[in-house]
């Protein structure tokens, strides 16, 4: 039967179920990626399995988001990490190298794959025709001990591309026309392969942006064929005997298909608040703008870089802008120097970054109270700039660097100027020194814990019978900054889960964690909207609020990712039968369910009764029998231990 590329990378994993949309799969992990943000958590929970060595074909350690140094933390935790990767044997990227996503499609991404990682925007590797899964450092790590996966079989949508961009018109903007079409729930539950004529015109680091800023969409993933394209790039980082032939068969069935008619498409932007809000550029022009940021994993080639190089080239940038570079890789910021792009910029007035994830995630380049930044970032969820009242809007670099040279929001193709043309050079500089391969030491090389790395917290079974106030209310699509802000004053505190879960719901509830430390024995529950949980991977959006004493979060829907970290740290997802139902409950409401057991193991609806009166609410959940269990026992650290006490883990076969 013909079949399309996702499937063909799930059936040559898959270790248990069917390919029967919304049924439980088992995939074997090949490979893994963390970064630092959620790294210590994944270490943590690795050593706590008990297990001397990883157990994938290859696991990575990337240092890219916490590199500012204002104190002891975050190097401690580098050094936490490096010692972790030797005795764990991971491959370690250094503070300075590079993104995570550039740098392993770089030097380690391989087509036909399987890469788990612990950031939600690991599915840009799809772009080498990997299959690749963001997920909470939790599964990470057991993904690292060797275990399977586990997810529900997504549908597969097939995104078929005609035509060629027109000039000014780039890979940023396919994303956002999906955004625009679509918005940030738009891809749950399934998995985007894109296909067609067009991606002649799609290098594989123009792929990279698409699959990147998937994500966005909520999707579980995004696939494209590993082509000519694909085997040029690893030709280029000198890795062509890496390259496999991988796409879909030429009948192959989707779910779902679409078609974008690339010649069709306009610079777009994506207003402030959600990477979904997205206009075409001329709707916006003449905004004056304080920021224009070019980097991060959403648009992190060569020429990402090199084509704003040439835009400014013998220009300078307008006086009221700040002009943010920030290099995605060592490999990328050696190329710019040797082309003399680098100068090209720094001669217009451009600030230059260390390479790494910097402002995309609040550290450092916050924008100026209430004035425009104009970003080539995935997200723009208010604040996460580092700026309370910011206003982000994303682009692409030809739409940010023509604003940067006139001071206010400006669409390229308006430019007195032609579009400059770019190719990518045969050959580059590789340099991989600062990517420290796994040690053969291993066993007792020693884990060196800084005083701000605390363990893991240790959580009792879920109760059968619970009663607790709801201690906030929220609306739709709150992401888990929104839950857990990031930036540099609570990143730092990601591997002391007492001292970050201070901070959870702050900018929403400053009382908050105070409110939560009188039920972190009795517990409370949370009631959202649709799309609870959006945005990064990390876990400490779970963990937190678990330490503090959630047990239960009620909702319209939640985010992938973030429901699965939910249930990973013992932390019930129920959805009202009834959406209408929200607007009838109130924060400080005090709510009961009794014989929870039962309930979830027959699947029946879970009735929770307001204490105050004789109403109640009708809620469903859709854990799989897998999850329920390790709902019931605590969470997933739990139930692996109780797992291995039974039965012996054995290494994956090479």
């Amino acid at each position: 039967m013909s079949a399309n590329l996702t499937h063909q990378l799930i059936r040559r994993h898959l270790v248990d179920g069917t390919l029967e949309p919304g049924r439980d799969i088992a995939l074997r992990i090949d490979q893994t990626l963390t970064q630092d943000a959620t790294g210590t958590l994944a270490m943590l929970a690795f050593e706590a399995l008990g297990l001397s060595r990883v157990q994938t074909l290859l696991s990575a350690q990337y240092i890219d988001h916490n590199l500012i140094q204002e104190d002891a933390r975050n190097p401690d935790d580098h050094r936490f990490l490096l010692s972790a990767a030797r005795r764990f044997g991971l491959w370690y990227s250094r503070p300075g190298n590079g993104v995570s996503h550039p740098v392993h499609m770089e030097h380690l991404g391989l087509p036909g794959a399987t890469l788990l990682g612990s950031d939600s925007h690991t599915p840009a590797a799809g772009a080498l025709g990997m299959l690749a899964f963001g997920a909470g450092g939790l599964d990470v790590a057991l993904a690292m001990a060797g275990e399977p996966y586990c997810l529900p079989m997504p549908e597969v949508w097939g995104v078929r591309l005609t035509g060629s961009l027109p000039p000014w018109v780039s890979a940023k903007d396919v994303i956002l026309e999906m955004l625009r079409r679509h918005g940030v729930a738009g891809g749950v539950g399934r998995v985007l392969e894109y296909l067609g004529p067009g991606l002649d015109c799609l290098t594989a680091m123009d792929r990279h942006v698409i699959a990147n800023m998937g994500t966005e969409l909520g999707a579980t993933s995004t696939v494209f064929p590993s082509d000519e394209h694909t085997r040029r790039f690893l030709r280029q980082q000198g890795r062509e005997k890496d390259w496999s032939p991988w796409a879909a068969d030429g009948q192959a069935r989707f779910d779902r298909t679409e078609e974008i008619h690339l010649s069709d498409l306009e610079p777009l932007i994506a207003c402030p608040g959600s990477p979904g809000n997205v206009v075409p550029v001329r709707d916006v022009t003449g905004r004056p703008i304080y920021q224009s940021y070019l980097g991060s994993s959403a648009n992190p080639g060569l020429r990402d870089f090199a084509v704003p190089a040439l835009m400014v080239k013998g220009r300078q940038i307008h006086e009221d802008v700040s002009f943010d570079v920030n290099p995605t890789s060592r490999t990328i910021l050696a190329a710019l120097l040797e082309a003399g792009h680098l100068g090209a910029l720094i001669a217009a007035g451009a600030r230059l970054h260390q390479a790494g994830c910097n402002g995309c995630i609040g550290m450092g380049q916050a924008p100026a109270t209430g004035q425009i930044s104009l970003r080539t970032v995935p997200r723009n969820f208010a604040g996460r700039s580092g700026t309370r009242e910011d206003q982000v809007y994303l682009c692409s670099p030809e739409t940010a660097t023509a604003s940067a040279l006139t001071g206010c929001i400006t669409d390229p193709r308006t430019l007195d100027m032609p579009c400059p043309r770019f190719e990518e050079p045969e050959h580059i500089s590789i340099n991989i020194h600062m990517l420290i391969p796994p040690s053969g030491q291993g066993g007792n090389s020693p884990l060196l814990k800084g005083p701000n790395i605390k363990p893991l917290p240790t959580f009792d079974p879920f109760p059968d019978h619970f009663q607790g106030p709801v201690l906030i209310k929220l609306d739709h699509d709150i992401s888990t900054d929104d839950i857990l802000p990031a930036g540099s004053q609570v990143l730092p505190l990601r591997s002391n889960i007492p001292k970050i879960s201070e901070f959870a719901f702050r900018d929403l509830d400053p009382a908050f964690a105070r409110k939560a430390s009188r039920f972190r024995e009795s517990g409370f529950l949370i009631v959202a909207g649709r799309n609870y949980g959006q945005g990064s991977s990390r876990e400490h959006a779970a963990l937190a609020p678990r330490y503090l004493g959630l047990r239960i979060v009620l909702a319209i829907s939640f985010a992938r990712i973030h429901r699965q970290n939910l249930v990973n740290f013992g932390i019930l997802p129920l959805c009202f039968n009834d959406p209408d139902d929200h607007g009838g409950v109130e924060a400080d409401d005090v709510l009961v369910v009794d014989d929870l057991h039962d309930a979830l193991r027959h699947r029946r609806d879970i009735q929770l009764r307001f204490q105050s009166s004789s109403c109640t609410l009708r809620t469903h959940h859709d854990l799989s029998p897998r999850e329920i269990d390790i709902l019931l026992q605590g969470g997933r650290l739990n139930a692996f231990r109780e797992q291995r006490s039974q039965t012996q883990i054995l290494p994956m076969p090479g």
